[in-house]
């Protein structure tokens, strides 16, 4: 029987993901084969699809393609930063957000897409990735912006690799002006929204529920001053000011100067490059938010893995 090294462990993790033991019995189950012991350990994990499931997967990678007038923005999910960095996971995430570029944009249309040109639909992979790597992973949410006449710009924080990372933006900018000089203002538009996080382009296409919301607390807020309500009026007015100066893109500061308003920079550019420029829509990933990640007792979970 072949001999089991550690250098043969490492391999077979890298290559899975999988844990180091799994790793060390799947080696010695199939005489120290790599590629053999990969498809064990596939095997073993389908047994156990089911259990992974129901974990919290709140790691992983976001993922982003343009292509001049368009561009696609994917999130896929896994429960550790280790599977973020299993070179075949991040080949999975490059590869789906391909997919989302070519494709439609409706996210369930994605999930039944064919994966990189193959037989097998971009969830069936998925699944033989969980198998495969042994944890629990889920394609979260996809989006993707297009315009006719202009540019779809990118900006990928802290990026793992060229398209990769766990801030992505998408920024549409409409324009006649030259594709090369509205990437540049796309790029930098992009990188402010990753760092502001506006929740709408102007006051028009704020929610009007979140809206209502805002106002109520504003006007509790002001009544309890004792003031007037001709006062109390003014102090909800001004404070709602502020409440669109926070959340709409167009009225924010520009992080690049501290200064400009963003409304301002767009306009200007535009003069500058002899066309009117509009920002037309974002969009804006940030890896896990709204999952509640699952809070672990580490000393409970030794005692349970002993136990098991």
């Amino acid at each position: 029987m072949a001999k089991i090294t550690a250098a043969l462990v490492k391999e077979l993790r890298d290559k899975t993901g999988a844990g180091m033991m799994d790793c060390k019995k799947a080696l010695n189950e199939n005489d120290a084969d790599i590629e053999a012991s990969v498809d064990w350990l596939r095997t073993q994990g389908l047994a156990t699809a089911a259990k992974k499931s129901g974990r919290v997967a709140s790691e992983g990678l976001v993922g982003i393609a343009t292509d001049g007038e368009k561009g696609a923005i994917v999130e896929i999910n896994a429960e550790t930063d280790f599977v973020a960095r299993n070179e075949d996971f991040q080949r999975f995430v490059e590869n789906v957000t391909s997919v989302a570029l070519r494709g439609n944009g409706k996210f369930e249309d994605l999930k039944t897409n064919a994966y990189d040109g193959g037989a097998e639909s971009v969830e069936q992979t998925l699944t033989n990735m969980i198998a495969t790597i042994g944890e629990n992973m889920e394609l979260r949410r996809s989006a993707s912006i297009e315009v006719s006449n202009g540019v779809v710009s990118s900006y990928m924080h802290n990026a793992l690799k060229p398209g990769l990372g766990k801030i992505g933006v998408l920024i549409a900018l409409e324009s006649d002006a030259d594709a090369e000089q509205l990437e540049a203002l796309g790029k930098q538009l992009a990188m402010h929204v990753a760092a502001a996080n506006p929740q709408a382009i102007s006051r028009d296409d704020v929610d009007a529920d979140d809206l209502e919301r805002e106002k109520a607390i504003l006007a509790e807020q002001a009544r309890e001053s004792g003031k007037p309500d001709d006062i109390i009026e003014k102090m909800v007015e001004g404070r709602l000011r502020k409440y669109y100066e926070e959340v709409c893109l167009l009225e924010q500061t520009y992080v690049i100067d501290g200064d400009t308003k963003v409304g301002e920079v767009i306009e200007a550019a535009g003069k500058e490059v002899g066309a009117p420029i509009t920002l037309s829509s974002f969009v804006r990933f940030a890896l896990g938010e709204g999952v509640e990640k699952k809070e672990e007792d580490f000393a409970a979970e030794v005692a349970a893995a002993a136990a098991g």
